[in-house]
């Protein structure tokens, strides 16, 4: 008898484990349920309502043409916002639409930080335009002003039947050319975007033609130039040169 008192209380006592180990491993669930819930609720709280993560600073970096306010202004950046909450597309559109402006990158910086990475535009050559001198870049973009002529840019004078693609082609034509070709050409005159002449600071010429293959061509000219003593040269063609 005693020995099955004993039993029953080992079965028992089993039973007891087993039911607490279900109780246990239920309420392991909710409260692992309960973190989670509570990890997400303050992630949400921190990135969408908290002072944390606010934009407190935007940081200019890439620029010299243009000052750090000009950008944050066009930049329009709300200091206050929510980070996370931040339009960087409208951001990035918006610095994007400004002449000196070759690309942009605008990212947050957590905390509470917006960079704004700009790549300025580098001008190859100068055309006067309304009796303003401005810088033309590679791309043929206008997109500053010079009181006068750097020293050692080359000028381009479009003739009037000239319009942007034939001004595009020219600054095709002068950043094709090496840094001492380049620096011995005083104009470029361009009167369609296949009729493009380098007049050179000792007033020789160069028929350029279009600017394709400006590569080729500028190699031909530059041996040319220096093997030949002519007044003008024409590379048109760069297969077959001729000068006169």
């Amino acid at each position: 008898m005693e020995q099955e008192d004993r039993a029953s209380r080992r079965t028992r006592r089993r039973f007891a484990r087993r039911q607490w180990s279900r109780r246990w491993l239920s309420l392991r669930y909710v409260l692992g349920f309960v973190a989670v819930a509570a990890l997400v609720g303050t992630s949400i709280w921190l990135v969408f309502f908290s002072a944390t993560l606010q934009v407190k600073r935007v940081e200019v970096v890439g620029n010299e043409l243009l000052s750090d306010a000009r950008i944050r202004e066009v930049a329009d950046v709300p200091l206050g916002d929510q980070l996370a909450l931040v339009d960087l597309g409208r951001a990035d559109a918006r610095v994007a639409s400004l002449a000196e402006v070759k690309s942009v990158d605008v990212t947050r910086t957590w905390p509470d930080g917006v960079r704004i990475q700009v790549v300025e535009r580098t001008a190859v050559a100068v055309v006067e335009l309304a009796g303003r001198i401005r810088g033309l870049d590679a791309d043929g973009v206008v997109f500053r002003d010079y009181k006068s002529v750097p020293k050692g840019m080359p000028r381009i004078r479009p003739g009037g039947a000239a319009g942007t693609d034939a001004l595009k082609e020219a600054a095709t034509v002068v950043s094709a050319l090496p840094k001492d070709l380049a620096a011995r050409v005083d104009h470029v005159e361009v009167q369609t975007v296949d009729q493009i002449t380098l007049v050179m600071r000792d007033q020789r010429q160069v028929l350029w033609g279009s600017a394709e293959e400006s590569a080729l061509k500028a190699e031909v000219i530059d041996r040319l130039l220096a093997a030949q003593q002519a007044s003008v040269y024409d590379v048109s063609v760069p297969g077959n040169p001729t000068v006169r």
